[in-house]
């Protein structure tokens, strides 16, 4: 995996707790496990690439927890895992799907697949 800007990728992770450093890094692990992606640090979120385009972004970094966002070209409603899912305005091709770790097993099968929807897409 390339982390491209690895500075700005250490700007998201400094200061956070050892508990979120450890979801996000098994969450990258597991899409790994999917595909080779690599880190696109921006000013407010980390982007998962694959070779063609962004699959997911990390949102949010906090005390517990991460937040995933993931594009998708529809709404997958039938689903347990995601809080959220939203269209984009302005976008009729285009819904996010909000996904919220806590621990590591919330990466479970069903998140897998979508991983792999996202990838793959």
């Amino acid at each position: 995996m390339d982390n491209s800007n690895s500075n700005d990728l250490s700007n998201f992770l400094t200061g956070k707790s050892e508990h979120t450093l450890m979801l996000f890094h098994h969450f990258v692990d597991e899409f790994q496990k999917v595909g080779d992606v690599t880190l696109h640090p921006a000013k407010t979120m980390i982007g998962i690439a694959n070779s063609h385009k962004r699959v997911a972004w990390i949102t949010a970094l906090g005390k517990n927890f991460i937040h995933v966002v993931f594009p998708f070209k529809r709404p997958y409603e039938d689903n347990l895992c995601f809080q959220k899912i939203a269209q984009v305005p302005g976008d009729m091709h285009q819904f996010n799907h909000h996904f919220r770790m806590l621990q590591k097993d919330d990466v479970n099968e069903e998140v897998r697949e979508f991983m792999k929807l996202a990838y793959l897409d």
